[in-house]
């Protein structure tokens, strides 16, 4: 399981660390990633999702799950996020016409 965030694609970062003597060794920075259940109010279920706390605080943000994956360009959702986007729209729609 990689550790990507599923809705904003935040993943690992790498630097160094540094001691007192200046010595400089490669280290990565990891997001903080949580398994979110998050509740989708057009297609009236929940979703399982592996989230970065950063995330998780722009989908409160937002307004929830619905507005957030609508609100945001595909390319940094995940595959699993991605055909929850496309079924809220088409769900959004059919309720619409």
């Amino acid at each position: 399981m990689s550790r990507i965030c599923e809705l904003t694609g935040k993943g690992r970062q790498v630097g160094h660390n540094v001691s007192h003597a200046n010595n400089k060794t490669k280290r990565t920075f990891l997001p903080n990633l949580q398994n979110v259940t998050l509740i989708s109010d057009t297609l009236e279920k929940s979703v399982r999702l592996r989230v970065s706390t950063h995330g998780l605080r722009s989908v409160e943000h937002n307004g929830g799950l619905d507005n957030w994956l609508v609100k945001t360009s595909d390319e940094k959702l995940s595959l699993r996020a991605r055909r929850l986007k496309r079924d809220i729209v088409k769900k959004r729609a059919a309720v619409a016409a």
